[in-house]
């Protein structure tokens, strides 16, 4: 039996039909399940699409307003915009990989950005320490002798509480001296055709670019903070770190539902033309048969005369 559908004549003919009907029953049997899994993606895919695009615009306006505010504020400071006063000489690497596979290059992609950021943080000098989200991640990083200090669990429906205490403690630890920095590696989602892993700095949080993304001073209105601008980024900063972790988690989900939707729809694809070379191979198998035994139905009678 050669591959993609093709067959030597060195089985009997009965022999070789029966082998062609069989692959032919378990290709079918598979393009019903990729089929299903297509679906099933695809539902998850649009109901994560809507909750992203629900959570994007208050990421953005609450990032727009901290610019705002640091760059009105003059020479505030906060504990997480600046870095330690004693460095621990570790990174913390949050990872968002997938509980499944079939996603096409999902995992494989987020988990090479991981690599070059824990290559990153050591030749930074500090230590990476490694969380996951995601079973996906765990059994690459066992494969990769990497130890990982905690594994965490959101399912394929988020919810905001659950990650803000993930952030809470990641707040605690880093103004405990913990780690020096903490990066998230995420599949962001961009557009349905295109997802880009990306590595996020978490920690501390880049107000330089926060205010380099704020309105400029010329012809802008005088603001006057109530409560004053310490006690104002004390709120909002921590809210902004929340946020853009949540907002991280829900575009790693989106982008693994897509490509599972994509992955799926290629695999009913290449089952359906499968099938159909197989079909092809049948109906030759029989009429070869076929004509075999009329040619010996033909040369016995020939014979008796």
């Amino acid at each position: 039996m050669e591959r993609g559908g093709g067959f030597r004549y060195h089985l009997g003919p009965m022999a070789q039909i029966r082998e062609i009907k069989k692959r032919i029953v378990a290709v079918r049997t598979i393009r019903r399940i990729t089929k299903t899994m297509q679906m099933i993606a695809t539902a998850k895919f649009t109901a994560s699409l809507s909750r992203a695009k629900a959570s994007r615009p208050y990421m953005e306006r609450i990032r727009e307003l901290v610019a705002e505010v640091a760059a009105r504020a003059g020479d505030v400071s906060h504990p997480l915009c600046q870095p330690p006063q004693k460095a621990a000489k570790k990174e913390l690497i949050l990872v968002v990989a997938s509980d499944r596979g079939l996603c096409g290059a999902y995992n494989g992609h987020v988990l090479r950005t991981a690599m070059k950021a824990i290559k990153a943080a050591r030749e930074a000098g500090r230590e990476p320490v490694v969380e996951v989200v995601g079973k996906k991640a765990i059994a690459f990083f066992k494969f990769q002798k990497i130890a990982v200090a905690q594994r965490h669990a959101f399912g394929d429906k988020p919810q905001f509480e659950a990650v803000e205490v993930l952030a809470n403690r990641l707040i605690q630890d880093y103004l405990a001296g913990g780690f020096d920095a903490c990066r998230v590696v995420f599949m962001k989602f961009v557009s349905n055709s295109r997802q880009v892993p990306e590595t996020l700095q978490l920690l501390p949080l880049n107000m330089a670019a926060a205010e380099a993304g704020a309105p400029t001073a010329g012809g802008a209105s005088l603001y006057e903070f109530t409560p004053n601008a310490q006690e104002l980024l004390g709120e909002l900063l921590p809210r902004t770190l929340k946020v853009s972790l949540f907002q991280a988690i829900i575009d790693a989900i989106v982008s693994e539902n897509v490509m599972r939707m994509v992955a799926m729809k290629s695999a009913t694809d290449n089952a359906a033309g499968l099938g159909r070379t197989l079909n092809r191979s049948y109906n030759r198998a029989r009429q070869a048969r076929i004509t075999t035994e009329l040619t010996e139905i033909v040369s016995g009678a020939a014979a008796l005369e």
